[in-house]
């Protein structure tokens, strides 16, 4: 028969060297636990002693849990509960004479553009969530280019080429895009929406797009690719603990359903977010007793983003692309380039493709915006198009700008803040991002307002005189001379001598 432990019991675990949490009624020693939890050992402590069910649910799969099975003390003992145990902080109560008003969410078929899911999310999202979401890296400078750059690339329309019909179709590692995008990898979506990544993966599936797994997912890899009836990509973050990393590895390969790994190198360690970080711990955490001179002490919070990340190996380097084709034969592309010496060494040391992305601006901030990295590699080594598969993501947020890197020759590109915006509607707000599935009532005009990424798409490729998006797609279409002064020198030239020089050694 289980054991019963008293809220008195549990009470007198809570110090880091003796750490005890309640996560849906079972009571776990997660004292060794804690310095190996891939979102950081301070999360756990923030509860230690106290039930930590609300904080868990809201961002993990109930399943994610069961891994600590053997550490189980026993069932809390309900009977024991008292309200100081169990208090929550009271909301700030809004100031007397107040006038802020309830925010009324638009119905779905009335979102017009990406833009409107973000609006929404701003006015919907938790203040975790929104904070960890629409959040960057110091001054949101990068963030910030990323988008503003579309604006000075100009398109350069033909005219007379009868584009009554248009082709958007291409396929990519094995995978067949209805559109060239795929949704790009950002964790902790349970924050925005109870069912997460599963949503994601399922609507993406339903639109004709890959979804990418991120490593930082609420639920397990197994339990998404169970849910998905097409195949998807998977971000992977490199463990210090490498076997952790081979065993994702492997149920990405065995599950058939995987077709690419993007290994993301461009967050070897935490950057400083700001936003983030000024949430503070949820309202019944109390940070544990800890020994003197511990990292831990202090009640500044670490951060969603910060907390996930301890687990990243900073020492990852070009050398280990040996590793990882050792564990797997899937295609292997690094995600994180942002310049073209990095891309040309990535071809050369044998990557199947890269994506270039500076982390949403999550990284590097003043890091270059990213189509500006994709001109700068089409400039100056564009032989890469030719060896490799280059897919981008940062800030794009119309069908226009993602013709505009698809005649710089990216493969596909990538979008991550939009789709979690618009999982806040659920799997049918992630449907309606790429396409209305006529699921509205009758008097809804699909034409005026249902569809939206595909649309602009397939209207822009129309609008500038092309029939078919991957096959017609080139430079001529469009006018870079508004960005082209801040290309950097170009260095790749160096580059590809010491790559010759390296050959005939």
């Amino acid at each position: 028969m289980t054991s019963k432990v008293s809220t008195h019991e549990i009470s007198q675990h809570a110090s880091e060297g003796d750490a005890w949490i309640v996560v849906n009624g079972k009571v776990y020693d997660v004292t060794k636990f804690a310095p190996e939890h891939p979102g950081g050992a301070e999360i756990i402590y923030q509860f230690a002693g106290r039930d930590a069910s609300k904080p868990y649910n809201s961002t993990h799969s109930p399943s994610l849990i069961k891994e600590l099975d053997d550490q189980i003390i026993g069932e809390l003992d309900t009977s024991t509960i008292t309200q100081e145990w169990s208090k929550e902080e009271q909301e700030p109560q809004k100031a007397e004479g107040s006038t802020d008003t309830a925010y009324l969410r638009p119905a779905l078929e009335d979102i017009l553009n990406l833009d409107e899911f973000e609006h929404v999310a701003m006015n919907t999202f938790s203040p975790k969530s929104w904070a960890y979401n629409s959040g960057a890296a110091n001054d949101n400078f990068t963030r910030d280019a990323n988008r503003a750059f579309f604006r000075d690339i100009w398109f350069r329309p033909a005219i007379m080429r009868n584009v009554s019909t248009v082709n958007l179709k291409s396929t990519l590692f094995e995978c067949d895009l209805d559109i060239p995008v795929f949704i790009s990898p950002v964790g902790a979506a349970k924050t925005v929406f109870e069912e997460g990544e599963l949503a994601l993966a399922r609507g993406a599936a339903n639109s004709g797009i890959p979804y990418c797994l991120s490593t930082m997912t609420s639920y397990s890899l197994s339990e998404i690719l169970e849910v998905t009836s097409k195949p998807v990509f998977y971000q992977l973050y490199i463990n210090k603990d490498r076997p952790k990393t081979e065993a994702l590895v492997r149920i990405a390969q065995d599950s058939r359903k995987v077709k690419a790994l993007l290994v993301t190198a461009d967050l070897p360690v935490m950057s400083k977010r700001e936003a983030d970080e000024r949430i503070k711990p949820e309202s019944n955490a109390v940070l544990v007793k800890v020994a003197q001179g511990s990292k831990h002490v202090g009640k500044k919070s670490a951060g969603l983003a910060k907390s996930t990340s301890s687990m990243i190996d900073s020492s990852l380097n070009w050398n280990d692309l040996q590793w990882l084709r050792s564990i797997t034969n899937l295609p292997i592309l690094v995600k994180g380039v942002q310049r073209a010496e990095d891309a040309l060494l990535a071809a050369q040391v044998g990557f199947d493709g890269i994506v270039i992305s500076n982390h949403g601006g999550r990284a590097a901030d003043t890091a270059p915006p990213a189509i500006l990295v994709l001109l700068e590699i089409h400039r100056y080594c564009p032989e890469v198009f030719g060896k490799i598969k280059v897919l981008i993501d940062g800030g794009f947020r119309r069908g226009s700008d993602v013709v505009k890197a698809i005649c710089l020759g990216a493969s596909a590109v990538g979008l991550g803040r939009p789709f979690q915006y618009a999982l806040g509607y659920g799997q049918e707000g992630v449907e309606h991002a790429v396409e209305s599935k006529c699921g509205y009532p009758k008097w809804t005009s699909t034409t005026d307002s249902s569809i939206v990424l595909k649309e602009e798409i397939q209207t822009a490729t129309q609008l500038v005189g092309m029939t078919d998006l991957m096959r017609d797609a080139s430079s001529t279409y469009i006018n870079t001379a508004g960005v082209e002064h801040l290309l950097p020198p170009n260095c790749a030239s160096s580059q590809k001598s010491f790559l010759r020089r390296l050959i005939k050694l």
